[in-house]
């Protein structure tokens, strides 16, 4: 006997938890609601979200894209087939739900959350895990509640942060995690299997969401905190700051050693025209890679030969 699910999700970070599922012969996808398409670029071309893209490939038939789940025609056909589904699938849907929501599938919402609950709950986790210096993070199999992230967890799986890492290369290796996860867990969860824990509320922490204007870096932070920040706001919304009235993006940073004589924002050349910049607390950070506006991604050295008045 297979077991129907309804899956919610809409960006790439989704995709391999809906292609676990309808790969798994105990699963009958009915159908997948995902954001509607929105335009994308300069020329503002309307494009599907990855997980219509996905569904589309994997031959699902049935795909709904709500402006609002209330929507007159979308509420009418969920309150019809969410009864007979087992359970809903949950994997950055993008939107909250409300009661009446969360009651129709015979055993509930299943979500996949980007981090280890309770520990950043809230719309921004890997970035957020990433910019406190978190050693580890993972993904947790929760069962959605009225409040926000604070349902019961099924299963964990951990991965450490490397030095390296990065929003993009975290997000990548959770969101396989997640897909490895999510087609036991479901199983569990319908043949009441699963064994929930609740969340010790008193250990949450809050990420909230990111906007364009995050990442426009604060030097009066310390160095190391700043060079977590680009690593958490890799690729989106990415760091920048002003440069003679011209936005230069950072991509890799590294803190130097602390010097007195540098004031926040202060900008100056290290030996073998390497371009630096004066943070809090006394502390500096080299620009190791860098994107000049209207220009192409370079080492910091090649965009110090080529930019006069870089030394405020």
């Amino acid at each position: 006997m297979t077991h129907r699910l309804l899956f919610l999700g809409t960006p790439d970070f989704a995709v391999p938890s809906l292609k676990a599922l309808a790969a798994d012969k105990r699963f009958e996808i009915i159908g997948v609601v995902t954001q509607p398409d929105k335009p994308v670029g300069r020329n503002a071309v309307m494009t599907p979200p990855p997980i219509k893209t996905a569904a589309q490939e994997l031959g699902i038939q049935t795909i709904k894209q709500p402006e609002k789940l209330t929507d007159a025609d979308f509420r009418a056909w969920v309150e019809e087939i969410g009864p007979t589904c087992d359970a809903f699938v949950v994997v950055a849907y993008g939107k909250i739900f409300r009661d009446w929501f969360l009651a129709l599938p015979k055993h509930g919402l299943i979500n996949v959350h980007a981090s280890l609950l309770p520990r950043w709950r809230g719309a921004s986790p890997i970035n957020a895990a990433i910019a406190a210096g978190d050693a580890k993070s993972g993904v947790s199999i929760m069962k959605i509640e009225a409040e926000m992230d604070a349902g019961p967890v099924y299963a964990v799986a951990e991965t450490p942060i490397h030095p390296d890492d990065t929003a993009e290369t975290l997000h990548d290796r959770l969101a396989q995690l997640g897909a490895d996860l999510i087609p036991n867990v479901v199983a569990d969860v319908i043949n009441k299997n699963a064994q929930p824990v609740e969340q010790d509320a008193s250990l949450a922490t809050f990420c909230k969401t990111l906007t364009r204007e995050d990442g426009n870096i604060n030097w009066n932070l310390p160095a190391e905190q700043i060079s977590l920040l680009i690593r958490a706001y890799h690729p989106w919304p990415g760091t920048w700051t002003m440069v003679n009235e011209k936005r230069l993006k950072i991509f890799k940073a590294v803190p130097l050693m602390a010097d007195e004589m540098r004031l926040p924002g202060m900008r100056f050349t290290m030996g073998q025209g390497r371009p630096a910049i004066g943070c809090g607390e006394g502390s500096a950070l080299e620009l190791l890679q860098v994107q000049p506006e209207g220009g192409k991604i370079m080492s910091g050295e090649e965009y110090l030969r080529g930019i006069k008045g870089w030394e405020s």
